[in-house]
């Protein structure tokens, strides 16, 4: 990540001398398809670190997940992906698409994952790519999501943007970890 330095003839900005360059929110293309799996691996290894084992993490691979994200791109009638970028280069992204939940009616989403670079984490880039997700939302559909039940931080984000857990958890096996998940809900 480059970060610029900004003139600061008034003194006015004390000891912050470098800011991030804007971010911009974009549908993702599928030549977007390898920056958001490394993303995505950057991500996962740094927000599952304390949650899943540490040879998983470092063994996940960029040239598999680049080709299951160029699958999903290929295909946007399985969802929407947005990226957010700085400087051309794609930061975060975030992908919603019909719910997988067997509970679901046909008006549910369901956002399947949102991941940014951890050195991100806190910037407003996430806010910005959930807004767009959901501004884009039609009239009286659900959103629902799934995240790990020891993410605070992720919960926290969630619930600041008008979800709220509605009951439903569920185990997933990654990796050979049991990592309990509950479910999401906004709408």
């Amino acid at each position: 990540m480059r970060a610029f330095a900004l003139s600061d003839p008034c003194g006015t900005l004390g000891d912050m001398s470098e800011l991030r360059p804007e971010h911009i929110i974009r549908p993702a293309a599928v030549a977007d398809a390898e920056a958001i799996a490394g993303v995505h691996i950057r991500s996962w290894q740094s927000a599952y670190r304390d949650l899943l084992p540490a040879d998983y993490l470092a063994g996940l691979d960029l040239p598999a997940r680049s080709q299951w994200w160029r699958g999903q791109l290929e295909h946007p009638d399985w969802g929407t992906t947005w990226v957010a970028t700085i400087e051309d280069a794609v930061v975060g992204f975030l992908s919603i698409g019909p719910s997988r939940d067997e509970d679901a009616d046909t008006r549910t989403l369901e956002i399947y994952s949102v991941y940014l670079e951890p050195e991100l984490i806190g910037s407003g880039v996430a806010r910005d790519l959930m807004r767009t997700a959901l501004a884009e939302v039609p009239a009286r559909s659900t959103v629902t999501l799934w995240t790990a039940t020891e993410n605070e931080r992720g919960r926290h984000f969630y619930r600041r943007h008008g979800f709220s857990p509605d009951g439903t958890e569920r185990t997933e096996d990654i990796g050979g970890t049991e990592l309990p998940e509950v479910r999401y809900r906004r709408g």
